[in-house]
Order: C-alpha cells, then structure tokens, then sequence
C-alpha cells in the first residue's frame, strides 16, 4: 500500500493490530505487518485453513513521479526475490468535489485519471491520448472495488491524479466540466497506478477526503477527520480483500 507522507502510512498501519517491521529496499523503505480473515471474522492467524496476508505500507512520496519511482522500485523487489505483490494500493487523504465527497468521507475509485497530463491548446487542455501517447485512465478491478465500498461504506467514482493541487473555483470547475464522474483529487494515484500496469498488477485507489476542492482555505481543513477515516476503512479491508479473493 503507497501513501504519499509518513502521516497516512501510520494511518493505514493502525488498522492491522499486528506488529509489523522495517525493510528496506534499493530505492524504498517498507513497513511490513499482515492481515486476514477467518470465515467467522476470526484473525487469519486464529484459522489455520487461512493464511494471513503480508501488507507492505510504503511512504512513497508527494507526486506522481516520485510515488511511480518508489511503487516501482517496491514491486521490482518483490518480483526479484519471487514474492510478486498480487494487488497494489494507492491510499491517502484528498480534496473532495462537492457535494458528492463532502469532508470525511471516503471515496474508492473506479477510475484512476491524471488530470493534467497532456497540452494546452487554444481551444482548450488536450489529454496526452489526444496527442496520440500513452493513457490516462486506469481501472481498478471492478469486483475489488464494489468490495471495498460495500465493507467500508465508501462513495465510488473517478479519482483524479494532479501535479497541481487546485486552488481556484475556476479550476475546480474546469475539472468537473471534463471529468463528470470526479469525486476526488489527489497527486498520487496514478504515478502509483502506472507502476503497477508496468508489471501486470491490479490496483486500487481510496481516499478520505480532508478538504473540498476549490479555493484554499486551511481553516476548512478537516486532515485528522481524515486520517482516522483512513485507518477505519482499512480496519474493514482485510474481509474485503479475502471477498475479492475467492471470487
């Protein structure tokens, strides 16, 4: 799981009970715990037909350049030393487009989209598709994504990745008029979604939401409602994962 600071990774970590360990990596430092389920609720440790999940929280940095370059590095280590992640997540705080993601709230994405990636044009933004390159959207497994919302009460849309944080009603505005389904922005997601695609892992992106999006207003900023909102989601993913999993 990459998040972009230390504050949200320690937000993630309350949610597993188990004491975890420090690994580092050529290019990433790993906080390591595990998770799971038995089939009454139990701790998969408490069921010895389970095995628990092993959870890697990484601190991959602000931005999608630096989030791709640590996920990647992550991934890299794991694939070498023949234990391959099976799912990658991009978990953290956010601004929220109102009404749909008021402050609190959590919001799973069911599309993870750069925002800003591509050229501006006399008739407008042009994403880089447009220009003939690349991608912009990356979609999450749909049966893990209805998991996850359904376990954690989450609101489920696009997810859009920005190297810019918005600042202005203008931009906000601008934003929904290209992306209807937006419900959240972040700086991470789709750096981490990227690095995932290059190694054929599926990804997911959730994210509590600490502020609206639109004009800066620090005094509206709600950052520890949104951590705690983080750790309880996580709190409720280990049954959602297992459900994923058995599907």
């Amino acid at each position: 799981m990459a998040t972009a600071v230390p504050a949200e990774r320690d937000a993630v970590a309350r949610a597993f009970p188990e004491p975890g360990e420090e690994v580092r990596l050529p290019g990433a430092v790993l906080f390591r715990t595990t998770a799971g389920v038995g089939p009454s609720g139990t701790t998969a440790g408490a069921d010895p037909r389970r095995t628990a999940a092993v959870i890697d929280l990484l601190a991959a940095g602000v931005g999608p350049a630096r989030a791709a370059a640590a996920t990647g590095a992550a991934l890299t280590a794991a694939a070498l030393t023949g234990t391959p992640y099976d799912l990658v997540v991009s978990a953290g705080i956010g601004g929220g487009f109102a009404p749909g993601a008021p402050l609190g709230s959590l919001v799973v994405a069911d599309a993870i989209t750069v925002a800003d990636l591509g050229a501006e044009t006399a008739d407008g933004f042009l994403p880089v598709t447009e220009l003939g390159f690349g991608t912009v959207t990356h979609r999450p497994p749909e049966s893990l994504v209805r998991a996850v919302a359904e376990a954690t009460g989450a609101r489920t849309g696009t997810v859009l990745t920005v190297s810019t944080v918005t600042g202005t009603a203008a931009r906000a505005a601008a934003l929904r008029t290209r992306h209807p389904r937006a419900l959240a922005e972040g700086m991470e997601g789709f750096g981490v979604a990227e690095a995932a695609d290059a190694q054929g892992v599926p990804v997911l992106e959730v994210r509590a939401i600490s502020n609206p999006v639109g004009p800066r207003d620090r005094a509206a900023w709600r950052i520890g409602d949104a951590l705690a909102a983080l750790t309880a989601a996580f709190g409720k993913f280990a049954p959602a994962l297992e459900s994923w999993r058995s599907v």
